[in-house]
């Protein structure tokens, strides 16, 4: 298969592989295999790439961020955005 044509049926469930995989993925944690299998994916699958740069884009981000930053949200916004991050960690 080449990177110009679509994947093949089932794209979109190894779409929602990677999604559940991305924070692992990121982090380095994934077996060889597991990130090799990814990585084919991504060359084939230009919204997976976008999912990665935004997350990698969050990340980078996130790591800026001061706790006087964190402690001006708007409280209600710093407990949803918590909660977001909890929610993907425990994937």
């Amino acid at each position: 298969m080449t990177p110009e044509r679509p994947d093949p049926a089932g794209s979109d469930q190894r779409c929602a592989g990677f999604v559940e995989l991305i924070t692992a993925y990121l982090d380095g944690a994934l077996p060889d295999r597991s990130r090799r299998r990814i990585d084919e994916h991504l060359e084939r699958c230009e919204g997976c790439r976008a999912a990665l740069a935004q997350w990698r884009t969050v990340a980078r981000l996130a790591g800026r961020l001061s706790p006087a930053d964190v402690a001006d949200l708007d409280p209600y916004l710093r407990d949803r955005l918590l909660a977001v991050f909890r929610e993907a960690r425990r994937r």
